[in-house]
């Protein structure tokens, strides 16, 4: 796995934690802008998980098993967009603050992808 990709994506989620945990605090529901924090976000899980795909194609293997490593990429990309869903239905302060717990997991999970692979 690229380390520096891996970084990159566990900090844009923490960032979009922080944003949307603030909106949150202010009584704000989720709002455009918010929307396109979480594309740019899903954007760095997609190019992983191509990354993560590729590397695997190319005969490299994650030290605890490939199949647990491609779950933990699946769930990695799956994250901010149903977090964004769910914020849809719920269309107020709680929406903001279901996206902002959707980016603290995905960066869990970017930690975890981190230790899967063997850093």
């Amino acid at each position: 796995m690229l380390d520096a990709l891996t970084i990159a994506t566990g900090v844009a989620a923490l960032a979009l934690a922080a944003w949307c945990g603030f909106a949150a605090y202010r009584d704000q529901r989720t709002m455009d802008w918010h929307f396109l924090g979480m594309a740019v976000v899903s954007l760095l899980a997609v190019v992983q998980l191509v990354v993560g795909i590729v590397q695997l194609a190319r005969g490299e293997k994650p030290a605890q098993g490939t199949a647990i490593f491609v779950a933990y990429l699946l769930g990695a990309l799956a994250c901010v967009p149903a977090a964004g869903f769910m914020s849809l239905a719920e269309r107020s302060r709680w929406g903001s603050l279901t996206v902002s717990a959707g980016g603290v997991v995905l960066a869990v999970l970017e930690v975890r992808l981190f230790d899967i692979w063997g850093g």
